[in-house]
C-alpha cells in the first residue's frame, strides 16, 4: 500500500516515466450490473440479444477483468487505472458510469473510494486515463471534469514536462493524481493532461506469443522522451473464442492459462528511458503480478551503483 514512499531515495528524483508502475486493465469492471441495459459501447445485435437475461449472465463473465475493488487493487500495489466511462442513455441527469459491456458503478463512488486511499497514504502516486467515452455530449464532460476536480482538488498535478514529474515533485507540491483525458476537452482544464501522453499500443490477440512479440515491438518503438508509456500484457477475446467457451468466461479461457508465460516477461523486463514504465493486466491479484512490476525498479539501482 506503501511503495511508492517506500523507493529507496536514488528512485525518488528519477521521471515516474522511468519507473515500474503496475496498473490494471479495464480497472473498474469488478462490479458490473447484469439487470441494466447493455452499454452503448456494444453493438446493436448484442443490445438485441442482451434483452435475454441469460445473455447479459453471459456478457457478465466476458466482461468483468479484475475481481478487486479499487481500494483493493489500491492496497496491493496498483498505481494506474485504465476507465471507460459513459452516461446512462435516457437516465435524467448527467450521472456517468464505469462500462464494460455492462454498466458498473458511479464514477464519483469510485473516485471518492480512491481519493480515501490517498488521504491515508500521502506519498504514493496515482494514474487515471479515462480513454473511452460512451453517449456524453460536451455537457456530460464537463460534469465528470468537475467530479474529478471535486474529489481531488489540490491532489491533482497539472500538465507539465515529463521528465519534471518525479515522487519528489509530486511530495513536494503534495500531489498525487495525474488525469489522462483523450478528448479535445482537455485543452480547457490545466490538470488534465492529454491522451497522446499516455500511448498504449492494444495487441488485439488471443496468442500469447504473438502478444510478447507485440509488447517487445512496441517497447522498443517507445518515445524516448515526453510521454508515459503502457504495455498492456492482456489478452482479447474474439466473437468466436466468446461462442466457443461461452459458459466458461474471460478468466478460465485465456487468462488463467497464459498468466504464467505474461509473468515471465514481466520479470525479464527493466525499467528505464527506453524500458518498461506502465504494465497492466487482467485480475492483478492471480498471479504476484504488482509485487513482479514493483521489484524491477531495484534493477535501476543497481544502474545507479555501477554508474557511481
Amino acid at each position: 500500500a506503501d511503495w511508492m514512499g517506500s523507493l529507496p531515495p536514488a528512485l525518488r528524483s528519477l521521471p515516474l516515466s522511468n519507473l515500474a508502475i503496475p496498473g490494471s486493465h479495464d480497472s473498474f469492471s469488478y462490479w458490473v450490473d447484469e439487470k441494466s441495459p447493455v452499454g452503448p459501447d456494444q453493438a446493436t445485435a448484442i443490445k438485441r440479444l442482451a434483452r435475454i437475461s441469460l445473455v447479459r449472465k453471459i456478457m457478465k463473465k466476458w466482461s468483468v477483468t479484475q475481481n478487486l475493488t479499487f481500494k483493493e487493487q489500491l492496497e496491493g500495489g496498483i498505481r494506474y487505472f485504465d476507465l471507460r466511462v459513459s452516461s446512462k442513455p435516457g437516465e435524467i441527469g448527467q450521472e456517468i458510469y464505469f462500462i464494460h459491456g455492462l454498466f458498473g458503478i458511479k464514477v464519483w463512488d469510485g473516485l471518492k473510494e480512491i481519493n480515501s486511499f490517498l488521504e491515508q497514504h500521502p506519498k504514493e502516486v496515482i494514474f487515471l486515463d479515462f480513454n473511452h467515452f460512451y453517449a456524453m455530449d460536451d455537457s456530460h464532460h464537463h460534469f465528470l471534469i468537475n467530479r474529478i476536480h471535486s474529489a481531488f482538488e489540490s491532489k491533482l498535478c497539472c500538465v507539465e514536462c515529463v521528465e519534471y514529474v518525479t515522487l519528489l515533485y509530486m511530495w513536494e507540491k503534495k500531489h498525487q493524481v495525474l488525469i489522462f483525458y483523450h478528448h479535445p476537452l482537455y485543452q480547457e482544464y490545466p490538470f488534465l493532461w492529454p491522451g497522446n501522453k499516455m500511448p498504449a499500443p492494444w495487441a488485439n490477440t488471443t496468442n500469447v506469443h504473438k502478444l510478447l512479440q507485440f509488447l517487445e515491438t512496441t517497447l522498443g518503438e517507445r518515445s524516448r522522451y515526453g510521454t508515459f508509456h503502457v504495455s498492456q500484457a492482456i489478452l482479447t477475446p474474439r466473437v468466436k473464442t466468446i461462442a466457443r467457451h461461452l459458459i466458461r468466461g474471460l478468466k478460465n479461457t485465456l487468462v488463467h492459462r497464459n498468466l504464467p508465460m505474461i509473468l515471465n516477461w514481466v520479470k525479464a523486463q527493466k525499467p528505464g528511458v527506453m524500458g518498461v514504465n506502465i504494465i497492466t493486466s487482467d485480475f492483478v491479484e492471480l498471479v504476484d503480478f504488482a509485487a513482479t512490476v514493483i521489484a524491477l525498479n531495484d534493477l535501476l539501482l543497481e544502474e545507479d551503483e555501477s554508474g557511481t
